[in-house]
């Protein structure tokens, strides 16, 4: 008999490491791609790991206690995930969500039981998007209707325990099942957790591993003015932005990647075509975009026979309203 499990957070991290053998094959690359594929957590997603140990480390510090509600504000994938976890150790989850992600993951919060809250619910919100959202304002909103209630705030997008998910797991699987040989790690970036605690950690095993970001290209980004255009969802610009537009934990780790792509939401879906039609894996938009920016780095001479993790963070069920698959 195999191991019995205790709880839905033991499952966390038991995530496959895979090549992409038909692909590579496809697309004539020089290097192999290695394929993180985050939806085998328990919620679907690589959020799943941050979400566990903000709460896990919370309850350690004394901040979250029995039956309370836990809030933040999210794009869906966090926001599962912590309501997943909050479900298994008996807190109340609200979601202040972010406008214009797909209805899937609000139909997901809900099934799980989560309150659903729009940015017009909370005081000051709507004014501070105006101005433009900025990590301080964020947190000074969302601090003061958390208190307000008597709520912990996770602050997904600023606590330090995002990233040491990765540090602490992620990474250290990574390394295992690569036996130390990862030359490249790819992801995007929504918080910057998984960037900057995949940097912090692989590092620290071999300093010349070669952390790449990705982004969404400028045309891709939401814009209200141009509501039909496909975007890449759950994910932010961070390279060549302003000061207080780049990620806080970047600046609490001291995170610094050797590169990064601007990606077009077309080049993102089609990618994701291609793996379904080629390996079998039904992934995501961000995934699709990880993917494509992996293919690029595959394609270089001096990327032959080196191996390019790339963080898959989610599959395409939550997608299926939008455009990649339609």
């Amino acid at each position: 008999m195999g191991r019995i499990y205790d709880s839905i957070t033991e499952l966390v991290g038991k995530t496959p490491l895979v090549r992409l053998h038909r692909y590579e094959e496809a697309e004539g690359v020089k290097g192999h791609i290695l394929g993180k594929f985050e939806y085998f957590n328990p919620s679907g997603s690589v959020k799943d790991r941050a979400a566990l140990n903000m709460i896990l480390e919370a309850e350690y510090e004394g901040k979250l206690k029995p039956g309370m509600t836990i809030v933040d504000y999210t794009s869906g994938n966090t926001g599962i995930g912590t309501a997943t976890f909050a479900n298994a150790k008996g807190y109340h989850y609200a979601a202040v969500i972010q406008p214009g992600v797909s209805i899937e993951r609000s139909q997901i919060l809900k099934a799980l039981g989560a309150e659903l809250l729009q940015v017009s619910d909370v005081p000051g919100f709507t004014e501070m998007l105006k101005t433009g959202l900025s990590q301080a304002k964020l947190e000074e909103v969302m601090e003061n209707f958390a208190r307000s209630k008597g709520w912990y705030y996770i602050n997904q997008c600023g606590n330090p325990a995002n990233s040491r998910a990765h540090i602490i797991g992620t990474g250290p699987e990574i390394w295992e099942d690569t036996a130390g040989e990862v030359d490249y790690v790819i992801q995007l970036v929504g918080t910057g957790g998984t960037l900057s605690g995949l940097a912090s950690y692989l590092r620290t095993k071999n300093p010349d591993v070669k952390v790449i970001g990705a982004q969404p290209a400028k045309q891709s980004l939401k814009d209200s003015a141009f509501p039909e255009r496909n975007t890449i969802d759950g994910v932010l610009k961070f390279d060549g932005v302003t000061d207080d537009k780049v990620p806080a934990l970047f600046n609490y780790f001291h995170t610094y990647y050797d590169e990064c792509f601007d990606v077009i939401a077309e080049d993102a879906y089609e990618t994701g075509r291609k793996l379904v039609k080629q390996e079998g894996f039904f992934v995501g938009q961000s995934a699709g975009a990880a993917l494509w920016v992996a293919t690029q780095i595959a394609k270089r001479p001096e990327a032959a026979g080196k191996n390019i993790v790339v963080i898959l963070a989610d599959n395409a069920f939550k997608y299926l309203s939008t455009n990649m698959y339609q």
